[in-house]
C-alpha cells in the first residue's frame, strides 16, 4: 500500500501481487476474503485513490493481482495510514513534511486560485471594451487566436478564457478592467525616480492603476523619460551608434514577468519601478513562483506559472513564450549590449530584479523633466497611436479611428504620422508588402498618452 500512495503522488504505477522480487511468478490464491482485504485497504488512503484491480490466472487456482494507480493532481499529496510516500529511483520512501506541504499547496492552487475566482462585483460595463479588442487584434496577428472570435464582449472574454459559466473571472479585472477601488486596489504600478541610491529626494514619481497592459505601457514609458542614451563613433561608421542604457526588450520581459508571475492575492501589493543613479529595480509582490529560486533564474528552469489564465492572455499578445528561457534572454541580451545581468533576489517576501546601469550618465547632470501635459490632438490620431501600440494593419488602424473614407485615412492620417515619425512600418524595406504592419514609435507613445511637449507635439 506504501508503494501506492507512493505512485499516486508521482505519475502513477503498477503493483504486481504473485510476483516475487527477482521476477519470478508464482502467483497466489485470490479468496473472497483477498477481495475484502484489498477493498479495506483503500480506506486508508486520503484522499481517496483510484485502484484499478486486474486478475491474471497463471496455474490452477493462482493468480497475479495487477493493482493500477494513475497520479493525478486532485489526489496529490495522497498519504496512507497518516503517513505520505513517494518514489525515488526503485525504492519507495516516507516524503519530508517540507515536500508534502508544498504539494498541498500546489493542489490548492491549482483549483482555487485568486485569478479563477469569480469577480462577483465586476459587471460587463466595468470592462475596457477596447482593451479586449486591442488585444484580440494582437493575438489574431500573433497567429496565436485563430478561428472566428465573435463580435460580443461576452464571446470576446470567453475565446480569452476570462469567464467561466458566464461570470466575469478576477483575471478579466486585471487584464481589462476600468473600475478598481475599492475592490482591486492591487492593479497598481507604482514609478519614481530618486536622486542618488536612496529614496530620500524624489525627482520624479507616479501611481497608476489600470489593466495590465497599459500599465506595461505606462512603466516603458517612464523608463523612456528616465533613462540616458549613450552614444558613441564608432570607427568606420559617420553616424553616432546609440546603446540603450537596458536593451528595451530586456527590461519589457522583465516588467511582464512582474505583471504575470506576482501575487494578486496581496491586496496592498503592486508592482513598483525605483529608479536611482547608479540601478534600477522593478519589485513585484509575492514571493517566486513555487520551484523557481533566485539563482535557478539565470540558468535552465521551468515555466511555472502563478496565474496561468493572465500569463495565457500575455502569451496570446505575443508578449511572453511559455518555455521558461525569459531571464535567460534577458541575460543574453545585457551581455551582447556590454551591460551585467540583472540580479534576482527575494526581499521580504517580494521578488526584487536589479539591473546595476549608470543611470545619472557620464555627464553627472540630471535631467530637466518636462512636467506632464495633456496634448491636444485629434481624437483619431489619439485612437490610431494606442491601437498601434502592437502592430496594425491599415485596415485595423482605419476600424480604430471611426473613419469610413479610406482613402482620406491613409492620405490625411497614416501617411501624416508616418512623415511625423509618430508610426513606422514593420517592414520598411517593402513599403506595400500585404503583411505590412504599422506600430507607434517612442515619440508616438509620448504624443498618444500626453508625455510630450505642446510646442514639438502638437499637430
Amino acid at each position: 500500500m506504501q508503494t501506492l500512495c507512493a505512485f499516486a503522488n508521482g505519475s502513477g504505477g503498477i503493483v504486481l501481487i504473485g510476483v516475487r522480487s527477482d521476477g519470478k511468478i508464482i502467483g497466489q490464491q485470490v479468496t473472497e476474503q483477498t477481495r475484502h482485504d484489498i477493498a479495506a485497504a483503500r480506506d486508508r488512503f486520503e484522499p481517496p485513490i483510484d485502484v484499478a484491480i486486474e486478475r491474471i490466472e497463471v496455474a490452477s487456482g493462482r493468480a497475479v493481482l495487477v493493482l493500477i494507480v494513475t497520479g493525478t493532481s486532485d489526489s496529490v499529496p495522497c498519504a496512507c495510514d497518516g503517513r505520505a510516500f513517494e518514489r525515488i529511483g526503485n525504492t519507495t520512501r516516507r516524503m519530508s513534511q517540507e515536500r508534502f506541504e508544498a504539494l498541498l499547496l500546489d493542489r490548492a492552487h491549482s483549483r482555487r486560485r485568486w485569478e479563477n475566482q469569480i469577480a462577483d462585483e465586476i459587471t460587463f460595463k466595468d470592462i475596457d471594451r477596447e482593451e479586449v479588442s486591442r488585444i484580440i487584434e494582437a493575438a489574431r496577428s500573433t497567429g496565436r487566436l485563430v478561428g472566428p472570435v465573435g463580435r460580443s464582449l461576452p464571446d470576446l472574454l470567453d475565446r480569452l478564457g476570462v469567464r467561466r459559466k458566464g461570470r466575469l473571472l478576477r483575471a478579466a479585472v486585471v487584464l481589462f478592467g476600468k473600475t478598481f477601488m475599492p475592490d482591486y486596489p492591487q492593479c497598481e504600478l507604482r514609478m519614481a525616480r530618486f536622486r542618488g541610491s536612496d529614496k530620500t529626494e524624489f525627482l520624479d514619481q507616479r501611481h497608476i492603476r489600470g489593466p495590465a497592459f497599459k500599465l506595461l505601457e505606462e512603466a516603458e514609458i517612464f523608463c523612456q523619460r528616465h533613462f540616458p542614451l549613450p552614444g558613441r563613433i564608432e570607427p568606420g561608421r559617420l553616424q553616432r551608434v546609440d546603446r540603450p542604457l537596458i536593451p528595451p526588450d530586456a527590461m519589457r520581459e522583465i516588467l511582464v514577468n512582474a505583471l504575470i508571475h506576482r501575487d494578486y492575492s496581496i491586496a496592498g501589493g503592486a508592482v513598483s519601478l525605483p529608479i536611482f543613479d547608479e540601478r534600477v529595480e522593478v519589485w513585484s509582490a509575492g514571493r517566486f513562483p513555487a520551484g523557481i529560486t533566485p539563482e535557478s533564474l539565470t540558468s535552465a528552469h521551468p515555466f511555472v506559472q502563478r496565474n496561468p489564465i493572465i500569463a495565457e492572455v500575455f502569451h496570446r499578445a505575443g508578449l511572453i513564450e511559455k518555455w521558461g528561457r525569459g531571464t535567460n534572454r534577458v541575460a543574453e541580451m545585457c551581455r551582447a549590449t556590454g551591460i551585467a545581468p540583472p540580479e534576482f533576489a527575494e526581499i521580504s517576501g517580494v521578488a526584487v530584479i536589479v539591473f546595476r546601469v549608470d543611470v545619472l550618465g557620464s555627464a553627472g547632470a540630471y535631467p530637466q523633466v518636462a512636467p506632464q501635459v495633456t496634448l491636444h490632438v485629434a481624437p483619431q490620431v489619439a485612437a490610431i497611436l494606442k491601437a498601434a501600440t502592437t502592430p496594425s494593419s491599415a485596415v485595423e488602424l482605419q476600424r480604430a479611428a471611426g473613419l469610413k473614407d479610406r482613402v482620406h485615412f491613409l492620405r490625411e492620417y497614416l501617411q501624416s504620422l508616418l512623415e511625423k515619425g509618430w508610426l513606422e512600418r514593420t517592414i520598411p524595406d517593402k513599403p506595400r508588402s500585404r503583411n505590412q504592419r504599422y506600430r507607434t514609435t517612442e515619440l508616438g507613445r509620448q504624443v498618444a498618452y500626453g508625455l510630450g511637449s505642446k510646442k514639438e507635439d502638437e499637430p
